[in-house]
């Protein structure tokens, strides 16, 4: 479990129609309320680029004046945390210590029109810790695709094995394999 001393902030950046009631996201939000911050967006069934990049932004302005913020993404959320890198000055990236950024959707190859505005998916190194959990089996992502993420984020590569989208269809409950990565960022 993260260090609660450090008044560290968790912001949750879902992906795609956002992440339901049974999702890792959603129950790590509900276990600890007073730490993890879901980043909303007006609309989860037709994102909008750079409308989920400003809410990115401004949620980390916000969580920043507490302490330090460590971002926790999944699918379409990793991609949004690698445009908000991309386009983001060194003054705004320096407040987050972290990134967990898990099943990292493949928009470029994706054949969903809602997601084409994400492409093409920004490959800039990420100035903070970051590790990228991708299974085996993500009918989003091929291995090969997410270890090119991991390698151009500058990100530690973690493949848990067969898991598909690590969401909850996964069945992962909790998911603690994914705290415990959390805790080393």
């Amino acid at each position: 479990m993260p260090d609660r001393t450090d008044r560290t902030t968790y912001l949750v950046l879902p992906g795609y129609q956002s992440s339901g009631p049974e999702h890792w996201q959603t129950r790590w939000e509900a276990a600890e309320p007073e730490s993890f911050r879901r980043v909303e967006q007006a609309d989860w069934e037709l994102p909008e680029r750079t409308d989920w990049v400003a809410r990115v932004d401004a949620a980390v302005t916000a969580a920043a004046a507490d302490g330090p913020v460590v971002l926790v993404a999944h699918s379409l959320g990793c991609v949004t945390a690698a445009h908000w890198v991309a386009t983001a000055g060194a003054d705004r990236t320096a407040a987050v210590r972290g990134a967990l950024l898990v099943a990292p959707a493949d928009v470029d190859t994706a054949e969903v029109p809602a997601l084409t505005g994400f492409r093409p998916v920004a490959l800039a190194p990420f100035p903070f810790l970051t590790v990228v959990v991708s299974s085996t089996d993500d009918p989003w992502v091929s291995p090969g695709r997410a270890r090119a993420f991991a390698a151009a984020w500058g990100a530690r590569y973690v493949e848990p094995g067969a898991f598909g989208h690590l969401n909850s269809d996964s069945g992962l409950g909790d998911w603690p394999e994914g705290r415990t990565l959390l805790a080393e960022l």
